[in-house]
């Protein structure tokens, strides 16, 4: 009779879990823009996201973020997020990974110790082409997460606004 209660109450601890996590799932519809500001587009919760026209052009960030994303990430992401041997798919991760977390893992760094197996994401909050362009590689993974975008190149894009530019400049500068 105990073991029934322990499993009966494991399970409904396990499906508590799963609709907790379920809630926390990225989506084509919870990333949707609703508002734009000087080029950037943001969702109903003020997070960072894409904006992508029925033509396939997407916006500055995302595109950015996908240059941003190849000239620093996938060497151990993969190209296009998908994963190597050696880093997880950040596709996979940003379907549940916060906009707060990705920047804080990103800034900070990541050492998972476990089962004989160590893994590392370094710091790169002192890497300015890195650190200067997280929102950019937040919104091209998070589009790619969600299925917006295909892999490779996106073929067409909005132009840089001012405040990109003026953002960029004091960042580097700084």
């Amino acid at each position: 009779m105990a073991v029934r209660i322990a499993l009966s109450a494991l399970t409904v601890t396990l499906f508590a879990l799963g609709a907790v996590h379920a809630q926390t799932v990225d989506s084509k519809e919870k990333a949707a823009a609703v508002t734009e500001e000087g080029g950037k587009y943001f969702d109903a919760e003020g997070v960072p996201t894409f904006n992508i026209q029925e033509d396939g052009t997407v916006d500055w960030y995302t595109y950015s973020g996908y240059r941003r994303y190849h000239g620093e990430c996938h060497v151990c992401h993969g190209p296009d997020g998908v994963g190597s041997t050696y880093a997880p798919a950040l596709v996979e991760s940003l379907k549940t990974m916060d906009y707060g977390t990705f920047i804080s893992v990103v800034a900070s760094g990541r050492k998972d110790v476990g089962a004989g197996k160590e893994s590392v994401m370094p710091a790169f909050g002192d890497n300015k082409n890195v650190y200067c362009y997280m929102d950019d590689l937040y919104i091209y993974l998070r589009a790619r997460a969600v299925g917006d975008i295909p892999r490779g190149r996106p073929p067409k894009k909005e132009d840089k606004s001012d405040a990109a530019r003026e953002y960029e400049a004091s960042c580097m500068e700084g």
